[in-house]
């Protein structure tokens, strides 16, 4: 296995972890738990940065172009809409 596969293989399963803990620490009524999975969220959020950012200087990954003005103001437009339920 090549260096990129790698690196890309950490950045899924690290996405899948943060995933996790997003669906976990809001089903939590224990505080202390609840504290403890806050605190690995963002350990874990901070070595998916570091790992983004070999990524980046490696180009093992490139992002996507940024959106233009026109694009941001359509979401923002669909985002604000008032919802008809």
């Amino acid at each position: 296995m090549n260096e990129k596969a790698m690196v890309s293989d950490a950045l899924v399963g690290i996405n899948g972890e943060l995933k996790m803990f997003g669906d976990m620490i809001p089903q939590t009524e224990n505080k202390e738990l609840k504290q403890c999975l806050k605190q690995i969220r963002n350990e874990c959020e901070m070595s998916q940065e570091k790992l983004y950012q070999v990524a980046r200087e490696k180009s093992y990954y490139v992002p996507a172009a940024k959106a233009t003005k026109e694009e941001i103001e359509h979401v923002k437009n669909i985002l604000t809409q008032p919802k008809m339920f």
